[in-house]
C-alpha cells in the first residue's frame, strides 16, 4: 500500500518541499523567537505569532484553537510532540503556571507522572519523526498514532501505528489475543492504512531519562490482513499452468 495523494499537484508540491527541510525552517526560525508554552494537564498551550504559526501548521505541530484574537494564535500540543519541540528541536521552552522555565528532566518527570506510558509513547513518535514522518492521535481508529508520508493537506495517513514495550502494563499487553489483532487489522483494513506496531525493547537497566531514551531500541513490524481468496486465486493460476503443460 503506497501513498494517497489528495488532489492533482500533492504529490509535486510535497516533491518540492520534503518535510526535512520545513524541520531546518523551523529549527532556524529560533534566530529570530523562541516559541514558549505552559504546561497544563495532558498538554501545553502554545502561544505563537503569525510567523511561528505558520512554520508549525507547516511542520503540522499541535491543534489550532479557536480564539478572538487576531495577532496571535493558540496551540495546542500532546505531551509527546511537545517534549520532541522541546528536546530533540530545542524550538520550544515550557514554562509551569509561576512562568518557571521547566528544564528537561523536571519535564520529563512531569509528563511521566501524567501519562504512564508516556516513555514508549515518546520513543515511538520521536522514532517516526526523526525519519520525517508526521505523527498525529490515533485514537480515532483505535491507535496510539497515525503517521503520514507528508502534510495532511496533501496526503492520507498511511500507517496506523500501536507503540508495544516489553514492560508490563496495558500497552505490553495489546494484541495478545488473536480477537484483538483481528479487530484491529480489519479497522485498518477499512481505512486503507498499514499497521505498524513498534516494539520499545529495552537494552539496559538505566531507568532515569535521558538514559532511559538512549538505552532503548525500536523494532518496526508491520501487520497485514491475510486474504484467502487471494491465496485461492494464486493455487488456481497455479493449477491451471500445471495441467496446460500436461497437455
Amino acid at each position: 500500500m503506497g501513498p494517497r495523494w489528495k488532489g492533482k499537484g500533492s504529490k509535486a508540491k510535497a516533491a518540492a518541499e520534503p518535510m526535512s527541510e520545513i524541520i531546518l525552517a523551523l529549527q532556524s526560525s529560533l534566530t529570530t523567537s523562541k516559541c514558549k508554552g505552559l504546561i497544563s494537564g495532558c498538554s501545553v498551550l502554545l502561544e505563537a505569532d503569525s510567523e511561528q504559526s505558520t512554520i508549525l501548521n507547516r511542520a503540522c505541530f499541535g491543534r489550532a484553537m479557536v480564539t478572538s484574537q487576531k495577532e496571535k494564535q493558540w496551540y495546542e500540543l500532546g505531551l509527546e510532540e511537545a517534549f520532541y519541540l522541546c528536546y530533540s528541536l530545542k524550538y520550544l521552552e515550557i514554562v509551569d503556571h509561576d512562568s518557571n522555565v521547566k528544564s528537561d528532566v523536571e519535564l520529563w518527570d512531569y509528563m511521566c507522572s501524567q501519562i504512564e506510558t508516556f516513555p514508549e509513547f515518546y520513543k515511538g513518535y520521536s522514532h517516526l519523526r526523526m525519519k520525517n514522518w508526521v505523527v498525529r492521535p490515533g485514537s480515532q481508529y483505535g491507535v496510539d498514532f497515525v503517521a503520514y508520508r507528508h502534510h495532511p493537506a496533501l496526503v492520507h495517513s498511511e500507517y496506523a501505528v500501536l507503540v508495544l514495550s516489553e514492560k508490563k502494563g496495558n500497552s505490553g499487553q495489546r494484541l495478545k489475543l488473536w480477537s484483538d489483532l483481528h479487530c484491529t487489522l480489519r479497522l485498518c483494513g477499512g481505512v486503507a492504512k498499514t499497521l505498524l506496531v513498534l516494539h520499545v525493547q529495552d537494552q539496559g537497566s538505566e531507568t532515569g531519562f535521558p538514559g532511559c531514551l538512549k538505552n532503548s531500541e525500536i523494532k518496526e513490524q508491520t501487520i497485514s490482513r491475510w486474504l484467502p481468496e487471494k491465496t485461492r486465486e494464486q493455487n488456481s493460476n497455479l493449477k491451471n499452468q500445471g495441467e496446460a503443460s500436461n497437455t
